[in-house]
C-alpha cells in the first residue's frame, strides 16, 4: 500500500487513464480502476468522490495558480491584462498535463458526463477569477465578463497548442489575446 496520500492519488489516476483509453470511461469502474492500482475501492472513495474526479484531480492547482497571479498583478492594471497574466500562470500546468491530456481527448468528446464536468470547471473557474477580480475593485459584471473572455481565450489557445505544440503554449495565448485585441478594435 503507498504510505501517502499523493502516491495513491496519483496511481489511482494513472490506473483510470490507462482503463479509459483501453475500455472507455463508460465501461470502467471505480472498482477496476482500484484494482488496477493496487488499491481497494475504499482506498478510491476516500481521494475521489466518484470515476469523473480522478480525471479533474489539477483543477485546483489551476484555480490557484490563475486567482494568485491576479491577485498578484500590480495595483490598477485593467482587468484583461490581469488575465493575460493569470493565463500565462496557467501555462506551465497545462503543458505538463499534456502527456495525459492529449490521449484522454477522445474519451473526452465521447462522454457527456465527462463534458458536463468539463464545463461545470470552467464556470467555477470562471467565477473564482472573477471574485479576484472583485478583490481589486473590478464591477462584478464587468469583472464575469472579462473572467469568461479570457477563459473562452487560453481553452482556444490550448486547442491550438494541442494540435501544433512546435511554437509553445505561452505563444498561443499571446496570439489568441492578440486575436481578441484585433477583434475588439474592430468595435472601435
Amino acid at each position: 500500500m503507498p504510505r501517502s496520500g499523493e502516491e495513491a492519488r496519483r496511481r489511482l489516476h494513472r490506473a483510470a487513464t490507462e482503463l479509459f483509453l483501453e475500455h472507455g470511461f463508460d465501461a470502467v469502474t471505480t472498482a477496476e480502476i482500484a484494482e488496477r492500482a493496487g488499491l481497494t475501492e475504499r482506498t478510491f472513495f476516500r481521494h475521489f468522490p466518484d470515476k469523473r474526479e480522478v480525471l479533474f484531480e489539477g483543477e485546483t492547482t489551476l484555480a490557484e495558480a490563475m486567482t494568485a497571479a491576479v491577485a498578484g498583478a500590480p495595483e490598477g492594471e485593467p482587468p484583461l491584462p490581469v488575465l493575460v497574466r493569470a493565463c500565462h500562470a496557467a501555462v506551465p500546468i497545462v503543458e505538463q498535463n499534456r502527456p495525459v491530456t492529449e490521449p484522454l481527448a477522445r474519451v473526452f468528446a465521447t462522454t457527456p458526463a465527462l463534458q458536463e464536468r468539463q464545463a461545470a470547471k470552467g464556470a467555477r473557474l470562471v467565477e473564482l477569477l472573477a471574485e479576484a477580480l472583485g478583490e481589486r475593485g473590478v464591477d462584478r459584471d464587468l469583472a464575469l465578463l472579462a473572467a469568461q473572455t479570457a477563459w473562452t481565450t487560453l481553452s482556444q489557445a490550448t486547442r491550438h497548442w494541442m494540435a501544433d505544440p512546435a511554437g509553445g503554449l505561452a505563444a498561443q495565448v499571446d496570439q489568441a489575446f492578440r486575436q481578441l485585441g484585433a477583434l475588439v478594435a474592430e468595435l472601435g
